[in-house]
């Protein structure tokens, strides 16, 4: 099941949040997307169903739902975040390219056993990890080699 606009409002309701149209029209651009978009791009399309929507409300929004853990977060080289729905499948990584920003999700983890050992030996409890793995895409490799 694909979380959509309406599905993350109805979560969002029933953790006592408000439901205004600017939220709704970030939720909108984010469930429409099937790939991660940097909070500009977010904007540009929220804009596009509210012309009223600000910056700020774009933010609060990312971080409200990233709280909920509704969105995840992608952290690219140069400093720049995107955000995508998170899938049903949950627990996910990236490989994030550091020529275009391209990336790509998958979901091969097997992360657990260093974090039970991580766990073990630093008395540390852990309640998460994410993993972003950074190359070139295959598309930046082959304009590297005709350089």
């Amino acid at each position: 099941m694909r979380l959509t606009a309406n599905r993350i409002a109805g979560i969002l309701r029933s953790h006592g949040y408000r439901l205004t149209p600017q939220r709704h029209a970030v939720l909108k651009a984010i469930a429409s997307s099937n790939g991660h978009l940097t909070p500009d791009a977010i904007l540009e399309r929220a804009r596009s169903l509210r012309s009223d929507i600000s910056r700020v409300s774009v933010y609060r929004t990312l971080d409200l739902l990233g709280q909920l853990n509704l969105v995840c977060r992608v952290h690219a080289p140069d400093g720049c975040r995107s955000y995508m729905m998170t899938r049903p499948t949950g627990h996910h990584h990236h490989l994030v390219c550091t020529g275009c920003g391209r990336t790509v999700d998958f979901a091969d983890c097997t992360l657990t056993e260093l974090e039970s050992r991580l766990s073990s030996e630093t008395g540390f409890r852990t309640t998460g990890h994410i993993l972003e793995v950074y190359g070139v895409c295959p598309t930046c490799d082959g304009s590297a080699e005709s350089d």
